[in-house]
């Protein structure tokens, strides 16, 4: 577990703090917070929607934090219980420690969330890292997961070469390089200025974590017997989602695909899928996506 400081300097992190407070305070929904203690840190968990109502639990992506799903949680919110975590080692409010990727770590840690939530089980949903960290759990005890949401999920291909020699050197040239990464990984797809303001400075302040996510193999993805939403963008700067899709496709017997022409890395405005899958409809719904019969989109179900 690395412990070295996630931030490249105390400034930077009372900015990132402070705006994390702000941009809280206008979670869209009544909310509660939590620090749930793991054997990976502390764990803060962002609670929403009614008590006793099924649980989804959301795991944003690198050098992000639970604010991310703000644009999804008032519809989630309506029928289900959310919580939106802030990943160890990322930049929330969760601790600072950066479990191995490598091992169980991450299993481990998502077991005691859930313990901490009084969970037994739930529906999963990640972006990018948070699709990673859900299919590790997923794999490792699929018995407690019993649908499974994946953005622009790492894991199943490779990061495009081409974006690690483009961030490379743009990561060592502070604010202005940051910014060229955050436009990189947003791709054209409209954002609200607000979450722009928010990644730059994330990128500008926090210490991204270095190497690849190690991908899953096909044999622990096999393990997949849930219900599997895969959603994701044509133009993905980070990884090839033809290649994700095909792979998924070849392995997992319950999969739905949205895949979006139009949208890169970041994925935002699809509360509307998310809902009607997690309802057990398992089709797909998208305000960004194509008319349901266009090429562009391929559903599978079984």
């Amino acid at each position: 577990m690395t412990t070295s400081p996630i931030y490249k300097s105390a400034a930077g992190e009372q900015a990132v703090m402070a705006l994390y407070d702000k941009l809280l305070a206008g979670w869209p929904v009544p909310y509660t917070t939590a620090l749930l203690p793991t054997r990976w840190g502390d764990t803060h968990v962002i609670a929403s929607g009614p008590i006793g109502a099924p649980p989804v639990i959301l795991l944003h992506g690198a050098a992000s934090n639970a604010l991310a799903w703000t644009s999804e949680v008032e519809q989630l919110a309506r029928t289900l219980r959310v919580y939106a975590v802030d990943l160890p080692g990322e930049p929330g409010r969760s601790a600072p420690n950066r479990p191995p990727w490598v091992g169980p770590a991450y299993t481990e840690w998502m077991e005691d969330v859930l313990q901490g939530l009084g969970v037994e089980g739930a529906a999963l949903a990640g972006i990018s890292l948070g699709g990673w960290a859900a299919l590790k759990f997923a794999t490792a005890q699929p018995q407690r997961v019993s649908r499974l949401v994946l953005l622009a999920p790492g894991g199943v291909t490779s990061v495009r070469a081409s974006f690690l020699l483009t961030a490379l050197p743009l990561s060592l040239l502070g604010r202005r390089g940051g910014e060229a990464i955050s436009r990189i990984v947003r791709g054209n797809q409209p954002v609200h200025p607000t979450a722009v303001e928010y990644m730059n400075v994330l990128m500008t302040h926090f210490k991204s974590r270095t190497g690849a996510l190690p991908n899953l193999s096909d044999a622990e993805l096999a393990r997949l017997t849930m219900p599997v939403l895969l959603i994701v963008g044509e133009q993905d700067a980070l990884y090839a989602s033809d290649k994700t899709v095909a792979r998924l496709q070849s392995l997992l017997p319950h999969l739905t695909v949205c895949l979006l022409p139009a949208a890169g890395h970041v994925l935002h405005g699809e509360s509307g899928a998310m809902i009607t899958f997690l309802a057990a409809a398992g089709l797909c719904e998208s305000e960004n996506a194509p008319p349901r019969h266009s090429q562009a989109r391929h559903g599978r179900q079984g």
